[in-house]
């Protein structure tokens, strides 16, 4: 283990409180049944060329990642959906928001000490973190846990994300 970062999934878990191991426990489901940050990754620019060739391909994609994260779309409307799609679509944006998994991938294992960067976290339903591991990656000053919401926090729970938003900055 690196500055305490667990070696395995087994030793992950250990220790962690029942809603962390709840949280944690999605990452190995997701992995089972999701290739999306494998794809990303290792393939991006590949998938770029069929997102942005055809909106119905955008829309199969994003669809899928609901799908497979096991949320539901959690108050979203039709007009939400089309709109998070349409941003990429008419953007051009599927390639660039694609490749950030892959130009991130050596960064994926902890640093040996934390940032220094003063960092706020919100969890939102869905989410699998643990603060444990955040607080020996990043310095966290304000965390946030959130009963509503999801991934797509900003689409789903949008006045609880800007205030805890404000919340962090006014602290700073």
């Amino acid at each position: 283990m690196t500055h305490g970062w667990p070696s395995s999934f087994a030793d992950y878990m250990s220790g962690l409180t029942e809603e962390e191991k709840a949280r944690a426990g999605g990452v190995e489901e997701w992995q089972q049944v999701s290739g999306y940050a494998v794809i990303q990754g290792t393939r991006p620019q590949t998938l770029a060329y069929g997102l942005v060739d055809s909106p119905a391909g955008q829309l199969a994609w994003n669809l899928d990642a609901f799908a497979s994260w096991g949320q539901d779309v959690g108050g979203l409307s039709p007009d939400d959906i089309l709109t998070n799609v349409a941003i990429y679509w008419f953007t051009g944006t599927a390639g660039s928001s694609g490749r950030l998994y892959r130009e991130s991938a050596s960064d994926w294992t902890p640093p040996s000490e934390p940032g220094k960067t003063p960092t706020g976290i919100a969890v939102f339903p869905g989410d699998t973190t643990a603060r444990r591991y955040t607080e020996q990656v990043h310095n966290v000053v304000h965390w946030s846990e959130f009963s509503v919401g999801g991934h797509y926090a900003a689409l789903q729970a949008p006045s609880l994300l800007a205030d805890d938003i404000r919340s962090f900055f006014s602290g700073l």
